[in-house]
């Protein structure tokens, strides 16, 4: 039997502005003359969901912002009402929705964790028992008996994260707090979700827009579309349908978006282009393929000793790479008008998703700055990954061995021969 089952699930809001005085009583007399009143527009934030989730399975829930993650999440919490629908849930649930969520800011940190406890029906015997690690793990020993309400919202984060992960609830219920607080405690979260996912087999349903983190965390991913469910199935899978519609969007919003570049107005970017292993124009890249990237420059006054480099970085801006010209091109004089650079990539270690290329150009001995800019163009690397190589931006081209020990092979002869 599952342990969560969503039948039909559909939640309307009324958009629109605040009805006045004026309109309210209006209204009323529309009322009192049968008449129609002015009502606001009703929104569905989910419309029609129905999916049901297994005792012990690791559940991610993505999809752009608005799409009804945070909301479908709050019905599984028992926070939120359906409009129509019902949600049925078989266990406690331990739910992170949000900074702040069930802790009392009025409350110390100490009694914060009394009453969680005693919500998810938790004995106190028990949750004494449990204080200290709690304590300890939220790295608030000397705020814990300190009015929540004087936290910082890391702080909030750290007990309410501590709390929900230390008391044994069946259903752990968390919307992108692994993204709140220093690197270190993000670490130790991480870690603690990989324990209770790993090693107590709880069941979790995990909302986060780090589409590598829920592709390692979990073994299903739901897609949700404006309140429906888009995909339902295999990480991989699921996360390559999200990247391909990430894709769609980012170039539909490409001609409104002003890119940011610095230049000595010597010369003019024309144009940025892939091209696969064919040799044809490509817009999505795929993983070990060879490939090529092409510059297109409008050259204005003569340039000496050019140096052309090239870089990928993620839509965040983490660079990812950065390869230069000057070891392979020796340009002492670029000459007025119109010219293209292309640079071959052999094998493209890149794997799945939504990059974008910065560019730039240097001229002169001292190397001075003539062209740069990031986010120029953006592209999808797409293809099948083997489960080693799924982690991380870039595969490496390595090769395990298993080097045999003498020392050790020597005691397994003699234990044999005693």
């Amino acid at each position: 039997m599952p342990i969560i089952e969503v039948n039909h699930l559909t939640k309307e809001y009324q958009l629109g502005h605040i009805i006045s005085l004026k309109e309210n009583v209006a209204n009323a007399y529309r009322r009192m003359a049968g008449k129609a009143i002015h009502k606001r527009e009703d929104f569905k934030a989910l419309d029609d969901v129905s999916f049901s989730i297994e005792q012990g399975e690791v559940v991610g829930i993505i999809g752009h912002n608005g799409a009804g993650k945070s909301t479908l999440l709050k019905h599984l919490a028992n926070i939120s009402k359906p409009t129509k629908g019902n949600v049925i849930v078989r266990g406690s649930v331990a739910p992170l929705i949000e900074v702040g969520a069930g802790v009392n800011p009025e409350l110390t940190g100490r009694e914060n964790i009394y009453l969680n406890g005693a919500i998810l029906g938790i004995p106190k015997k028990i949750i004494q028992q449990k204080l200290d690690e709690i304590i300890a793990f939220s790295e608030l020993e000397q705020f814990i008996d300190t009015p929540v309400k004087r936290y910082s919202s890391g702080m909030t984060v750290k007990l309410g994260f501590s709390i929900a992960t230390s008391l044994d609830a069946d259903i752990l219920i968390v919307d992108e707090v692994l993204a709140v607080g220093d690197l270190a405690f993000q670490r130790k979260c991480f870690d603690r979700m990989e324990d209770m996912i790993k090693r107590q087999g709880k069941t979790v349903l995990l909302v986060s827009h780090n589409i590598r983190q829920i592709q390692r965390l979990c073994n299903r991913v739901v897609l949700l579309d404006h309140g429906r469910i888009n995909m339902d199935g295999e990480p991989q899978a699921v996360c390559d349908n999200f990247y391909e519609q990430s894709d769609r969007k980012i170039k539909a919003n490409i001609n409104s978006v002003q890119t940011g570049t610095e230049d000595s107005g010597e010369i003019e970017l024309i144009e940025i282009y892939f091209s696969d292993h064919t040799g044809q124009r490509a817009e999505k890249l795929f993983y070990n393929h060879n490939c090529s990237i092409h510059f297109k420059i409008n050259v204005l006054q003569v340039l000496e000793e050019v140096t052309f480099g090239f870089g990928f970085h993620t839509t965040d801006f983490l660079y990812l790479t950065t390869h230069n010209s000057e070891e392979q091109l020796c340009i002492n004089h670029l000459t007025e008008g119109y010219h293209e650079i292309k640079c071959k990539i052999f094998q493209l270690p890149l794997l799945p998703g939504i990059y974008s290329v910065r560019f730039g150009i240097t001229a002169g001995k001292a190397a001075r700055d003539v062209f740069y800019g990031e986010s120029l163009k953006h592209f999808m690397v797409a293809g099948d990954i083997p489960i080693t190589k799924r982690d991380g931006f870039f595969a490496l081209d390595a090769h395990w061995k298993l080097e045999n020990n003498k020392a050790t092979e020597l005691q397994i002869i003699s234990m044999a021969e005693a």
